[in-house]
């Protein structure tokens, strides 16, 4: 199955086979459903408001960025998943750095990471920003913008097209649902 397919069946419902994306529908029998009183778990609710509302900054450094605006403009319209691209760091929830990353340009990419209000997270877009593509083993060239910043979602491709990036942004979405928010770590361990 080609990406385009992918992305197409991920488009109609980006959750697996047979399951239905709504937050207010119980998984087994729940009497309160009977009587006309909705129920959800706040952690659900607040992942569910969080994938609908994705405010990406753009960091494009080189081609892939093309690709980047390609996938906001009308054809394929980011906008209709609640992607908004914003231009300070401080609007945005999300960075797509796309292009190939230099040790100059390292230190400003942390320091726009950190003005990122929380929970903020990151997409890798493109082999140079993965981990150095074609200019791997240049010495000014950083491996992988992993080791500056942590990456939630790799986009792989040599620039990847941008059906590729909105697959990336569904899978950010799908993990974004899983996330617990209050009190419990993903492994079910208590925050100290």
């Amino acid at each position: 199955m080609g990406v385009n397919q992918t992305v197409a069946r991920l488009m109609n419902n980006p959750l697996p086979e047979g399951r239905v994306d709504d937050i207010l529908r119980p998984e087994g029998e729940n009497p309160l459903l009977e009587r006309g009183f909705v129920t959800t778990s706040s952690d659900v609710l607040l992942n569910w408001a969080r994938t609908g509302s994705m405010w990406p900054m753009t960091f494009g450094l080189a081609c892939c960025a093309v690709e980047m605006m390609h996938a906001g403009a009308a054809r394929l319209d980011l906008d209709r998943y609640g992607v908004v691209f914003r231009p300070s760091p401080r609007q945005s929830d999300v960075m797509i750095v796309a292009g190939t990353l230099v040790n100059k340009m390292a230190p400003a990419l942390r320091k726009v990471y950190d003005q990122m209000p929380d929970p903020k997270w990151v997409i890798s877009m493109g082999s140079c920003a993965n981990g150095g593509g074609y200019y791997h083993y240049s010495y000014s060239v950083v491996r992988g913008c992993d080791r500056i910043v942590p990456v939630d979602v790799y986009v792989p491709g040599c620039p990847p097209t941008a059906e590729a990036l909105i697959y990336g942004i569904l899978q950010l979405q799908k993990k974004i649902r899983r996330a617990t928010n209050f009190g419990d770590t993903k492994t079910g361990q208590r925050d100290a």
